[in-house]
């Protein structure tokens, strides 16, 4: 269900805001697998749950744009 909320939030952005979201968690994407490397990081989920994300947010704006250059 939470999917579900968050992308419907992802779909109403701009591509400028989806791009912003990208660049927030791929710098989130870096911290983790820093924290990794150094053994301090607690909730190993997380990595898994945020490139999922980036994917997302990835695909949604490839989509965008194709819709744009369709029209």
């Amino acid at each position: 269900m939470k999917n579900t909320s968050r992308l419907s939030d992802l779909s109403v952005m701009t591509e400028d805001q989806l791009d912003e979201e990208a660049a927030k968690l791929k710098k989130e994407q870096f911290n983790l697998r820093f924290q990794r490397a150094s053994g301090q990081l607690q909730d190993t989920a997380r990595v898994r749950v945020v490139r999922r994300d980036i994917a997302r947010v990835m695909t949604i704006a490839a989509r965008k744009r194709a819709a744009k250059t369709k029209s």
